[in-house]
């Protein structure tokens, strides 16, 4: 028996970094008020809890409903997708093109690696929310982009990163 609500539990679920770093941020700003040496743990402290909450918003935003089709995994880099119908398992290090398609029911990552069929990830899928880590190794994205792009609205894919070398036309 649980005495917490579903929807209060999914709420804490999705924004405990920012809850935490907030209390982080507070116990450093309480020990700024002191004196000595204790003044400058809570200026650090401060700071932590406010990079904490940054990343905790960043990552409470990329966050979507479960319940979609299919589970993800990431292990050691690599992202791997069983869906209903389609699957497949990809390096980060392989990939070259990373888009989010909104015209599809759910919303779909698509991921492009050379010489592979495309991965099609829905947002909503079982364990999706460890694809933001996945995503943020890439080297050179913007995670304020991915996450903008992710709560927008496009008629067309959109694209969230491509490697250097590969030209877009």
């Amino acid at each position: 028996m649980s005495f917490i609500r579903p929807e209060a539990r999914i709420f804490f679920l999705k924004w405990r970094e920012v809850l935490i770093g907030l209390v982080v941020l507070l116990l450093g700003l309480y020990w700024v008020s002191g004196s000595g040496i204790l003044r400058w743990i809570g200026v650090a402290v401060a700071i932590g809890g406010g990079i904490l909450m940054y990343t905790g918003l960043q990552r409470g935003r990329f966050m979507s409903e479960r319940g979609g089709p299919g589970i993800v995994t990431v292990d050691e880099g690599e992202v791997s997708y069983y869906g209903p119908i389609s699957g497949g398992i990809v390096s980060m290090s392989d990939l070259t093109l990373l888009t989010l398609d909104q015209v599809s029911v759910p919303p779909v990552w698509v991921l492009h690696q050379i010489g592979q069929a495309d991965i099609a990830i829905p947002v909503n899928a079982e364990g999706a929310e460890a694809l933001f880590d996945a995503f943020a190794s890439l080297p050179g994205i913007r995670t304020d982009h991915l996450v903008s792009s992710l709560n927008g609205r496009s008629a067309q894919p959109v694209v969230i990163w491509a490697k250097e070398a590969l030209t877009l036309h």
